[in-house]
């Protein structure tokens, strides 16, 4: 397991180098500089090349990554060209923000997606695999922008039953007010998962040890807890991990729409502004974020179901 995990780091570092690169050159390759959002349309020659010259954008591209790796290897990740306020202090306050409702997310897709996927893989065929299957093409085609315009338009606006947007000050205000948010993230990975957990279940169901578990007369609540629920638990790690960039990708549309101060929305903000250090600040730690997503997420599968590590390994 030791050798295991040491790998799966080796493998991260190599990958967060390319992030590195790749961010620093997409937020260059936006259209628009930062001079202009700042100073706007009429401002004069004189001041745009001050300006450049103090945040070092008068600078080669090669000069400015050096520069910027040099940075991000002391630990530094730049200072906002718009508010000039350091990348770190927004990431520190904005964060908890986008983690609270991703792991949100993550548990009423959970406590949507296990029942669902088991009554459909023990009906497979029947009435309520197909009920089940075709309620979750609704799921996979609905846009997550959609979802939550309806929500806030039912739930909020019409009903009064959640607030319309914000954060709240407590942390019972913080769930308050975070729920539509995360049942709009919810919904959208709810299809995907009840799905794939479906495909699984029907997979270990139909496995020799469980039809030989059976056989001896063993109790099927027994069945299903020694030998099913295992291997379904490896199954739903595996997914929750391999999804969560694309919940922390919804999450970016999902603060902007319901007007929660996370990562997403400063993120759409920074982009606006052309807020290169911002941009590339907050890029760089969900990529550093969801790799080791990946990394906890792969460790946990191989204690739950060793099998898997070694097919990995392998």
């Amino acid at each position: 397991m030791l050798r295991y995990a040491a790998r799966r780091v080796a493998q991260m570092l190599p990958t967060l180098a390319l992030a590195v690169l790749a961010v620093f050159l997409l937020a260059r390759a936006m259209p628009g500089d930062a001079i202009s959002a700042l100073l706007g349309d009429r401002a004069t020659d004189e001041a745009v090349n001050r300006l450049s010259a103090q945040l070092g954008l008068d600078q080669s591209w090669l000069t400015q990554l050096v520069a910027y790796v040099s940075g991000l290897l002391g630990g530094n990740l730049g200072t906002s060209i718009a508010s000039r306020v350091s990348v770190w202090r927004l990431v520190v306050e904005r964060l908890p923000v986008t983690g609270l409702l991703t792991l949100m997310a993550v548990l009423i897709s959970l406590a949507l997606a296990l029942p669902l996927a088991f009554l459909s893989a023990l009906r497979a065929g029947r009435w309520q695999d197909v009920a089940v299957r075709g309620g979750l093409q609704v799921g996979l085609s609905a846009p997550i922008f959609f979802v939550g315009l309806l929500l806030l338009t039912l739930f909020a606006a019409q009903w009064g039953l959640f607030p319309v947007g914000g954060y709240g000050e407590t942390f019972g205000q913080h769930l308050y007010h975070l729920f539509l948010p995360a049942l709009t993230l919810a919904l959208s990975f709810t299809a995907v998962a009840t799905r794939s957990l479906r495909a699984s279940l029907l997979g270990v169901l139909r496995a020799e040890h469980v039809s030989f578990a059976r056989s001896k007369g063993l109790p099927e609540n027994v069945v299903m807890r020694s030998h099913v629920l295992r291997p379904a638990a490896a199954a739903t790690v595996s997914l929750v991990g391999l999804h969560i960039g694309a919940l922390l990708g919804g999450a970016v549309v999902t603060e902007s729409v319901f007007a929660v101060p996370g990562v997403g929305r400063l993120m759409v903000e920074s982009i606006f502004a052309r807020d290169y250090p911002v941009v590339q600040g907050l890029t760089l730690v969900l990529a550093l974020l969801v790799s080791l997503t990946f990394l906890v997420t792969d460790l946990t599968v191989a204690w739950l179901d060793p099998r898997a590590a070694a097919r990995r390994r392998g």
